[in-house]
């Protein structure tokens, strides 16, 4: 009988909740002029890329859904984001967010209960789907009970971010170590 974790092309990944977690959560957060990284992140990402592992974001952008900003508003933030990241030498393998929300204003959005909508795993459960996740070995960073709720119905170990250094956090969770 074979062992999943014991397949080397599996790698571990860190799922990373985005507003709370990566940058700071002014509500909402959609322009890069609003967009401030959290103390670490940038630096968790890379050490994280550094020892092989994936690096996922798995966001729920509800402000679209209810009219606060465009989906194209918030793929330039990402990709500003993901350049930003790239000029310290970090890397985000994927970005996965969902738009849809039970209460949208806009009906396209509009779902009673959207299934990547965190605590719903879909996201997760995509990432995983889509590359070679080693989910015994992986992570789920979050600075809510809700990502919590995801990793957990995904399979995935989860840690609640209290806010602060993320660099730090993760450093005392031993992660890497």
């Amino acid at each position: 009988m074979s062992n999943a974790s014991a397949d080397p092309l599996l790698r571990p990944a860190l799922f990373l909740d985005r507003d709370g977690v990566l940058n700071v959560d002014h509500g909402y957060v959609h322009r890069w002029e609003d967009f401030r990284w959290i103390p670490g992140a940038k630096e968790v990402i890379g050490a994280f890329n550094r020892a092989g592992w994936l690096v996922f974001v798995v966001t729920n952008q509800s402000g679209i859904g209810r009219g606060y900003y465009t989906e194209d508003a918030m793929l330039a933030l990402h990709a500003r984001m993901i350049e930003d990241l790239a000029a310290s030498g970090g890397r985000i393998d994927a970005v996965y967010y969902c738009a849809q929300h039970p209460e949208a204003t806009v009906e396209a959005y509009r779902h009673p209960d959207p299934p990547d909508r965190k605590p719903n795993p879909g996201m997760i459960l995509r990432a995983l789907a889509e590359w070679p996740v080693d989910r015994e070995r992986s992570v789920m960073v979050g600075d809510k009970p809700a990502d919590l709720e995801a990793a957990l119905r995904a399979g995935l170990r989860g840690l609640l971010f209290p806010g602060g250094d993320l660099a730090k956090f993760l450093e005392a969770e031993a992660i890497l170590a």
